[in-house]
């Protein structure tokens, strides 16, 4: 068998592995709030999650990408050295989907982004030299670890406490929901189109001025608003009053749950445009080497290996995630539809403006952070402190862990393969 096939077959099952850790820690923390609220069962967050991922992955998510993941190692560095950029990204999949797979393991929600990159630092020093990384970008992956949460908390908090204060403290909280549905509705709908324009799709590069898109999106959001109170409200009235309401969701819940698998399947189609790269770009970069036999400063990734690891990311939720949703949904603190709601709604409005900003920011950090904030509108006393500190450890030596995981495994490949 060509020597080639064998390491592009190996590559393949490394990349894959990576994607399916990618779906166990962050599509599991992006879809934990909706099962610890009940909103979703198991099943229908991973049917969701799939479809989402993959249509994320295939339609928004095919883009050229350095081969040098993130821009976080100088390619020219590389040009004249095929090999070591070869058994790098080698290096840094293995160290990443490892590092990923033991905080799954122990149901800590971890970046993946922040993984692979911490993987691609430590290969890219101890090859070429730590003066080829860009170490503003690495400062940049610090600040986010704090303004990511700190954002998401204040965000998701304060819509929380204006939700408990004029929906669920009312005479008649469901009557009160109703009323504030088209506000709610028009701003979830806006905010989900801007941020699929802006973040789920930026890969297309698509060239609309941030005032056309405003323009385009409000009678899109406003015409939603006035049709989907009369549709949210058929839904509570066919699963909540009709139906067998296996959850024991009051009107008012329900409510709220129909509004969070709508923000689910955004968070779901988002991550699969953005975060599947961070396991087939490494593998897009092997694959390029092989069939080219160079460094290539760009490489583009393939329709066929977005849309593999979009099942794969989708399947790696199903097959070991189940710890990280315990861990969002339900370990940090009780979720009801309300809290789940307000947290990814939260969490996308942060991403969104702060993306828009300029500020460095997290998905997996703003979503625990989201969490964090509506448990705070309830008193510290219902956060698990313990979880919370084990969260933060596990941030903070992601990368470090990474970076000499990756080390050491390229030394291992050279040693014997150079």
């Amino acid at each position: 068998m060509n020597i080639d096939v064998i390491v592009l077959s190996i590559a393949t099952l490394i990349g894959l592995y990576m994607a399916a850790n990618i779906g166990a820690n962050d599509l599991a923390n992006a879809m934990g709030t909706a099962v610890g609220s009940r909103a979703l069962t198991l099943k229908q967050a991973v049917i969701i999650s799939i479809i989402a991922n993959v249509l994320g992955a295939s339609l928004a998510g095919g883009y050229v990408t350095g081969t040098i993941s993130k821009g976080i190692i100088d390619p020219i560095f590389l040009v004249g050295a095929p090999d070591k950029l070869l058994l790098g990204m080698f290096a840094a999949l293995i160290a990443a989907g490892l590092c990923v797979h033991l905080a799954t393991f122990f149901g800590l929600p971890v970046s993946t982004t922040h993984a692979i990159v911490g993987a691609v630092v430590g290969f890219g020093i101890i090859s070429v030299g730590a003066g080829a990384v860009s170490w503003g970008k690495i400062t940049g992956i610090a600040v986010s670890w704090v303004i990511s949460p700190v954002a998401g908390a204040l965000f998701a908090g304060g819509i929380y406490y204006f939700l408990e204060k004029k929906v669920m403290a009312a005479k008649d909280p469901y009557a009160a929901a109703v009323h504030y549905a088209p506000a709610m509705i028009f701003l979830v709908v806006l905010v989900l189109i801007l941020s699929f324009i802006f973040k789920g799709l930026k890969n297309l590069h698509l060239e609309i001025g941030f005032f056309y898109t405003v323009l385009l999106a409000i009678p899109c959001a406003a015409l939603m608003a006035l049709f989907g109170r009369k549709l949210v409200r058929w839904q509570v009235h066919v699963k909540c009053e009709l139906g067998p309401n296996p959850q024991g969701f009051s009107p008012a819940e329900c409510l709220f749950a129909q509004l969070q698998i709508l923000t689910a399947c955004y968070i779901a189609f988002a991550h699969g445009a953005n975060d599947v790269a961070n396991a087939v770009g490494p593998l897009a970069a092997i694959f390029s080497v092989i069939k080219t036999k160079s460094v290539a400063l760009q490489v583009e990734v393939p329709f066929w290996m977005l849309f593999i690891g979009g099942i794969a990311v989708g399947g790696g939720l199903y097959i070991f995630g189940t710890r990280v949703l315990e861990t969002i949904g339900k370990n940090i603190t009780e979720i009801t539809p309300i809290r789940g709601f307000c947290a990814q709604f939260g969490a996308a409005t942060t991403i969104l403006l702060c993306s828009r900003l300029g500020l460095p920011v997290s998905t997996t950090h703003v979503l625990v952070g989201s969490v964090v904030g509506v448990g705070l509108m309830r008193g510290i006393g219902t956060l698990d402190l313990r979880i919370l500190k084990n969260i933060a450890f596990s941030w903070i030596v992601t990368l470090p862990i990474t970076m000499v995981l990756a080390m050491v495994l390229y030394k291992v490949f050279t040693l014997f393969l150079l």
